[in-house]
C-alpha cells in the first residue's frame, strides 16, 4: 500500500529526519536553522519540512502525541521514504532531583508497561535500547558543542504523568532507579526502527519536575526555548 499519512514525492523526504512532537516546532526549525526549507508535507497538518543543514540535506517533521501517533510516522517514513536514521527531539518531565529543568537528556533505552510492540508484531518486550551507534555520535558531538548531557534509560508513558501520579507503573520497571525522565513517544519509535532495521536514538529536554515546584514552561517557550537540543541534534544527523 502506498502511505496515507505523509504525501509527498519520495525524494521530498531525507535519508536523515528530526522528529519533534509538535509540528509547529518542527516549522520553528525550518525557519532558524534550515536553509532553503520547503513544505513537503500537510496531511492532518502534519507539517514536514526539508531543506539543508551545513550542506546536508535534513528533513524535520512533527510526530505528533504518543506511541501511536509516533508509530504511523516513524514507520512510514522507514518503510516508505528510506529514512536511515531518526533523531526524536522532544519534551520530558523529571524523574529525578537531580535531573532539572532544561536540562538535556539522552536516552540509552525507553520502558514502556504499553502492549505496543506486542500488538505490532507479537513482540513480547517492553525495554529496547537506542541505537548505540547514533548515541555514540551525540555524545560526542554534545562534547564539541559545549553542551551537557544527562545519560539514562527513560519511561515511555500512556499517561501525562503530570495530570495523575504513574509511580505504580515506574514500580513495574526493571531499571525503575535509574529513569531519568518520562515521556510518551520514544519506545514506539525504537520499535519501529527494530522493525525496518534503521537508526533511531531520543534526546530531550526537561520541561517539568515537581521536584522544581511552581517553575513552570509556557507552550511558547516550549516551542523555542529547545535551541540547544535542536543544535545538537542537527549536528549529530549529519555525521
Amino acid at each position: 500500500m502506498n502511505p496515507v499519512h505523509i504525501v509527498t514525492e519520495k525524494e521530498n523526504i531525507a535519508p536523515l529526519v528530526l522528529l519533534p512532537g509538535d509540528p509547529l516546532r518542527a516549522k520553528y526549525i525550518a525557519e532558524n536553522f534550515l536553509e532553503n526549507a520547503k513544505l513537503v508535507n500537510t496531511i492532518r497538518n502534519m507539517f514536514a519540512f526539508t531543506g539543508t543543514y551545513k550542506g546536508r540535506t535534513v528533513t524535520v517533521m512533527g510526530s505528533g502525541m504518543g506511541m501511536p501517533s509516533m508509530g504511523i510516522y516513524s514507520y512510514e517514513l522507514f518503510h516508505f521514504y528510506n529514512v536511515n536514521k531518526i533523531i526524536r527531539i522532544g519534551t520530558c518531565g523529571s524523574n529525578k532531583p537531580e535531573v532539572k529543568i532544561n536540562d538535556t537528556i539522552l536516552s540509552t533505552g525507553a520502558y514502556t508497561p504499553s502492549n505496543f510492540s506486542y500488538q505490532w508484531g507479537k513482540y513480547d518486550d517492553n525495554m529496547l535500547e537506542t541505537n548505540v551507534e547514533l548515541n555514540n555520535t551525540i555524545e560526542s558531538t554534545a562534547k564539541e558543542d559545549g553542551i551537557d548531557l544527562k545519560k539514562g534509560p527513560t519511561l515511555t508513558s500512556d499517561v501525562f504523568d503530570v495530570y495523575s501520579s504513574i509511580d505504580h507503573i515506574k514500580e513495574q520497571c526493571p531499571v525503575n532507579e535509574y529513569l531519568l525522565a518520562t515521556e510518551m513517544e520514544a519506545f514506539a519509535l525504537l520499535h519501529t526502527a527494530r522493525i525496518e532495521h534503521k537508526q533511531a536514538s531520543v534526546l530531550m529536554t526537561v520541561v517539568d519536575s515537581k521536584f522544581q515546584p511552581g517553575v513552570i514552561i509556557t507552550p511558547e517557550e516550549r516551542e523555542t526555548n529547545l535551541n540547544n537540543m535542536i543544535k545538537l541534534a542537527l549536528d549529530s544527523i549529519i555525521k
